[in-house]
């Protein structure tokens, strides 16, 4: 890798995860809100245990870490380690600066947290990591226990599992506010990776292994694909590109294993923003009966 391409990557990650260590010191936690994720598991596990939420998520990260190196192999640890040790860090610094930004306003709180959060994570995603959150657990639980569920679709479930779980120990209100942080800070991660048009993304991909990357988003992230034969016009030799279109947090996660697989992988991803037909946040393709 070029060096100077190495540098500007680390700095995506810090800068990240001080963005994001500032979100949860001085919004998320003084306004006694949560979020998803191991950041909301790990405040919940504060209010029950007593035990300071920050070496709580650092203990779950390294934990994430290990279960990823013996269950997925070096490869899939090595996306995590550089977060999984930085931003717990980072976390544990800026909590001993007490401030408030939004003075106890849940709602602007809320919304405030999901922006900062999603700028932090979506500068940690631009920078080829990834947050060794969710969406690792995820891919764990998706290679080893339910192979049918697609990858997104278990992040999801994990997210509201948390969000549940916290309506239980704090109450319902705090529960509905996480779900504004959620869907605010998703939001926020698609505009720094994408700007502000797209929701899906067309992926076109270029491989010799294309076979195993097709292998992938048929099974794990259960999206369509369309083969087509073309001519290098370098090489002047046959390739199959594939075509797929999926979301913005799909993408990701295919770009994630496309690195894996094959380094040298041309992919170029165009942005979309209608698709018509059959397919999750496609729109369906139905006559008007008025």
């Amino acid at each position: 890798m070029n060096p100077k391409k190495k540098i500007y990557d680390l700095l995506y990650v810090v800068f990240g995860s001080i963005i994001l260590a500032i979100a949860i010191t001085s919004i998320l936690k003084p306004n006694g809100i949560i979020t998803g994720g191991i950041t909301g598991f790990s405040l919940v596990l504060e209010q029950i245990f007593g035990i300071k939420y920050t070496y709580l998520y650092y203990v779950i990260s390294i934990g994430v870490l290990i279960t990823t190196y013996l269950t997925l192999g070096k490869r899939e640890a090595r996306k995590i380690v550089v977060y999984s040790v930085t931003f717990p860090v980072v976390l544990i610094f800026f909590e001993r600066f007490q401030f408030n930004l939004t003075e106890n306003d849940l709602f602007l709180a809320s919304v405030y947290y999901g922006i900062m959060a999603g700028a932090g994570t979506g500068l940690v995603l631009k920078g080829g990591f990834s947050s060794g959150g969710t969406d690792t657990i995820a891919t764990i639980i998706n290679r080893k226990l339910f192979r049918f569920m697609s990858v997104s679709t278990i992040i999801a479930a994990l997210d509201i599992g948390v969000i549940i779980f916290a309506a239980f120990v704090f109450d319902l209100r705090i529960a509905l506010y996480a779900l504004l942080t959620q869907v605010v800070a998703m939001k926020a991660v698609e505009v720094v990776l994408f700007g502000f048009s797209a929701k899906l993304v067309k992926l076109e991909i270029i491989s010799e292994y294309e076979k195993d990357i097709e292998v992938y988003i048929l099974n794990q992230v259960r999206r369509g694909i369309s083969k087509y034969n073309i001519m290098g016009g370098y090489t002047n030799s046959g390739r199959i590109k594939l075509v797929t279109i999926c979301s913005l947090r799909e993408s990701i996660l295919i770009r994630d294993k496309i690195a894996e697989i094959d380094a040298k992988a041309f992919v170029s991803v165009l942005p979309v923003n209608s698709v018509w037909g059959e397919g999750v946040g496609f729109d369906r393709l139905t006559l008007d009966q008025s």
